[in-house]
């Protein structure tokens, strides 16, 4: 059981976390950590943190537990704040989306990456954000991936695992930069190409008639582009050369299917769609059956 937790950050995925490890019990007294007085206060309000501090050197006094979970520009700063203030027995972990941003950003502060600070990312969210949106069932059979260093302690990574289990989550491990190249072609390219889509939409002269009779694909499609832009402008500058060559592959592909409209081309188009569907569907197959 962790005695404190201190959550730096309390936003939904922060939140989240709080509201899981209450139900579970798994917790115990659990304080919050931010900027923003008036949004700590709200995360008091609606239970899901104990207390807060607006000092992260003051939030941190006492926690067996650290869980950051702030945008990944805002990573190095805090990491300072936190430089000489943990307890000896205390664990660090992150929910940033790009590790090996995160982990340089450590070693910066710390002058050296600490054995007790556990990398991960939790594969979670929906468009919405803030503490409001928080619940306590984000993580159940959600993926979190944690990515230790070959130094990091093992207890350390135990805990954080237990921590993550008790929410609910299937937990994993990976290597930083294999996340970061994993992550880049099946979370960061997705919603990237959702903001550019709209976004190019949006600056089309007659839009409001596009957006007005948009069906259910486009909305399917587009939702994440509801998500926080400043979190993933963050995330497109720290898994940028990843991103990049996400990119890159991509408009090659779409060249290739816009030659085969140009060039009418019925067999390669229905081989290019034949060939995502059978994707698609083994995907949606692969987790319904995890999921029973």
């Amino acid at each position: 059981m962790i005695k404190r937790l201190c959550i730096i950050g309390v936003g939904l995925i922060g939140g989240s976390l709080a509201r899981a490890l209450r139900v579970a019990g798994a917790c115990g007294e659990i304080v919050g950590a931010g900027r923003n007085p008036d949004h700590l206060q709200q995360a008091v309000d609606l239970g899901v943190i104990d207390r807060f501090e607006t000092d992260i050197a003051s939030a941190v006094q006492g926690a067996d537990m650290v869980f950051v979970s702030v945008p990944l520009g805002s990573m190095a700063a805090v990491f300072s704040a936190l430089k000489d203030k943990l307890a000896a027995d205390a664990v660090l972990t992150d929910g940033g989306s790009a590790k090996a941003s995160v982990v340089a950003a450590a070693g910066q502060a710390f002058g050296e990456v600490p054995d007790f600070f556990v990398p991960g990312h939790p594969i979670a969210g929906i468009e919405q954000s803030g503490v409001a949106a928080a619940m306590p069932d984000l993580y159940r059979e959600r993926r979190v991936i944690l990515t230790p260093l070959a130094h990091t302690d093992s207890r350390a990574v135990t805990r954080v695992r237990r921590m993550w289990e008790a929410a609910g989550a299937v937990v994993t491990e990976m290597d930083p930069a294999h996340h970061d190249e994993v992550l880049a072609a099946t979370s960061h390219l997705p919603h990237v190409l959702a903001f550019a889509l709209v976004e190019s939409l949006a600056r089309l002269q007659d839009k409001r008639e596009i957006f007005e009779y948009a069906a259910g694909g486009f909305r399917d499609f587009t939702r994440i582009a509801s998500s926080d832009p400043v979190m993933w402008r963050d995330i497109c500058l720290a898994n940028g050369e990843a991103i990049l060559h996400m990119l890159e592959r991509y408009s090659a592909d779409l060249q290739t299917l816009a030659d085969a409209v140009r060039q009418h081309d019925s067999d390669r188009l229905l081989e290019i769609f034949s060939t995502a569907k059978q994707a698609r569907d083994a995907y949606v197959d692969s987790h319904t059956m995890e999921k029973t």
